[in-house]
């Protein structure tokens, strides 16, 4: 049906059950949220694609994703909806908060080593928001994120996948490290061929500083296949008693293992060769919007990247 030129041009209509819907990923989800019914919220998204004579949703199995166009409309729409959140506070006086639920993943270091302090200092500013974080490998924290179990990931690693979107926040190195009582533990470095055979302890498939210790032995010419491996184990916890155990040597985040250095339960080496510093992400799916929660944690992360970046 044609629509008639004020209904083309005047104001777009139910911006904000759009973008309820945009940020669930579901109609159903939206409803809920908004107190109304599934049947309502296909009418105004329909009432809003008539108006702009454009598709902006994909459906598929009572998910949705957004079109190309929805995800264009989408920004529009935030903005639209903060200047109408600043009108009423400036109007009023009285500051709306930011609220409701923000999902998080995280691989093991920026989740056990950095995310901790980061939302202390967060809830504190947004206490209106409830969080809810789980701790996984880097692989695993990425198939959270594209699933839409969670809305950010902070990872130790990209994949290249064009609907993800990688931010650096931090930077990190990993370290070689040996028990107290080790052969090398009056050395500060030690060649590359003496370290491939070393019985090392490495962390499991999927984990970020696994895959990072997998891209510089690449740049150096090997690969892991070159390594001694005598165990791989699923956590640092593990690995850094197994190390102190007497069971092998390991190479893990200075994040992970500083509190072990400076009680002197590890001593660290350097490689020589190999480059094992690396960069940490936070990573959102862009076939998803980003609810305002989650907008305020990435604004409010990426806010502290030089902190974190120069973090040693």
């Amino acid at each position: 049906m044609a629509q008639s030129k004020s209904a083309q041009h005047g104001p777009l209509p139910h911006l904000d059950t759009f973008s309820k819907a945009a940020e669930l990923g579901s109609f159903t989800a939206a409803a809920r949220e908004l107190g109304i019914t599934q049947a309502a919220v296909s009418q105004r998204v329909q009432s809003l694609e008539r108006s702009l004579d454009v598709s902006l949703f994909e459906r598929k199995g009572g998910r949705v994703s957004l079109t190309e166009s929805g995800t264009r409309l989408y920004e529009f729409a935030q903005r639209i909806l903060d200047l109408h959140r600043e009108a009423r506070e400036v109007v009023t006086g009285a500051e709306l908060p930011v609220e409701g639920e923000l999902l998080l993943a995280a691989s093991s270091i920026p989740g056990e080593h950095l995310l901790p302090a980061a939302l202390s200092i967060f809830r504190s500013r947004h206490p209106g928001i409830s969080v809810r974080a789980s701790v996984d490998d880097s692989l695993a924290v990425l198939e959270h994120v594209e699933a839409g179990r969670v809305q950010l990931g902070l990872v130790g690693r990209k994949v290249e996948k064009t609907h993800l979107q990688f931010r650096p926040f931090a930077s990190d190195e990993l370290l070689l490290v040996v028990a107290p009582d080790d052969g090398w533990k009056r050395r500060r470095r030690v060649r590359l061929v003496e370290f491939l055979k070393r019985p090392l302890i490495l962390r499991e498939p999927g984990s970020g500083s696994r895959w990072c210790l997998e891209q510089a032995l690449l740049r150096a010419g090997h690969s892991l296949d070159d390594l001694s491996v005598e165990l791989e184990l699923g956590s640092n916890e593990s690995i850094k008693e197994s190390v102190v155990g007497g069971n092998g040597v390991a190479v893990l985040s200075r994040f992970a293992v500083q509190r072990e250095l400076d009680e002197g339960r590890l001593q660290s080496l350097t490689v020589d060769n190999l480059e094992l510093s690396r960069t940490l992400f936070v990573v959102s799916d862009t076939r998803r919007a980003l609810p305002r929660p989650a907008r305020a944690f990435l604004q409010f992360l990426l806010a502290r990247c030089d902190q974190f970046l120069t973090q040693k």
